[in-house]
């Protein structure tokens, strides 16, 4: 199955679109959508483009530095909802300064991620995202084997999970679930996308309350002396258990599939 060419010209579209909303508000879902959109644009260049041009490397840089400064305000986002939302009624001052606290950094980081899309910036991405949009894909590649092949290590990997793997399965599942996306509307890439969408989730939720922990506990103390950071500990050690849970299903799932014969990757993803 060849790559989508409406799909992955629709990729560049899309984060053409959210840098002009990002430019003018940094709010929660812009900087999400920013941050998948990138990430589609980077997954796509990285893995299926065989001659990456001085353009290419460029605009992969710019992205790259854009997106870490993007995905610091959406880790607070996510954290200062998770917090408003956690039902605890000892000590509720700790929480209120916990928000307070997430809130400020918020603030902070809204400011430096406005200034990066300054006018200049802006208009370097848009025209190298223009030139970066017409490379040529060649005909045979197949974006699903590519990510499979992303996703072998998964499949073969029996080493004791710890939070370091969880994290790194976390982010090649992500990169290969977005190349599968480009083969289209099939049985096989969408079995292969739910799957790796379920992983990526489950994943990203402990990932967040693990980084929401290690912040309140500096804020706050350590576990015994603070009951909200010991609340934290204890959801962060019930979503990392389900982590272990979902990615040991995925390994067994991916296991089951014989790996597709034909095109190899024309490049291994560095994103």
């Amino acid at each position: 199955m060849p790559v989508d060419e409406k799909r992955s010209q629709l990729a560049f579209q899309k984060l053409n679109r959210q840098l002009s909303r990002l430019s003018r508000k940094p709010a929660p879902v812009t900087v999400h959508r920013f941050r998948t959109s990138g990430r589609r644009v980077e997954a796509l260049l990285y893995a299926l483009v065989p001659h990456p041009t001085r353009n290419d490397r460029k605009l992969l840089e710019l992205l790259a530095r854009l997106r870490k400064k993007a995905g610091r305000v959406r880790d607070l986002d996510v954290q200062i909802a998770a917090v408003r939302n956690l039902k605890i009624s000892q000590e509720p001052q700790d929480k209120s300064a916990l928000i307070h606290a997430l809130t400020e950094e918020r603030v902070g980081r809204e400011k430096k991620l406005a200034r990066a899309f300054d006018k200049d910036t802006l208009r370097e991405l848009r025209r190298r995202l223009k030139k970066a949009a017409l490379e040529e894909i060649p005909g045979t590649t197949n974006p699903l084997v590519i990510a499979m092949r992303q996703l072998e290590a998964l499949a073969r990997d029996r080493a004791p999970l710890t939070e370091k793997t969880l994290h790194r399965y976390r982010v090649v599942g992500k990169r290969a679930r977005y190349l599968a996306e480009l083969a289209g509307d099939n049985p096989e890439s969408g079995r292969i996308i739910e799957l790796l969408k379920r992983m990526q989730d489950v994943l990203g939720d402990w990932h967040d309350w693990l980084k929401l922990t290690e912040k309140a506990e500096a804020l706050l103390g350590t576990v015994p002396e603070n009951p909200l950071v010991s609340a934290l500990h204890t959801i962060t050690g019930t979503k990392f258990r389900k982590a272990i849970d979902v990615l040991a299903e995925t390994r067994i799932a991916l296991s089951a599939r014989k790996p597709a014969a034909g095109q190899t990757s024309v490049r291994q993803s560095a994103a």
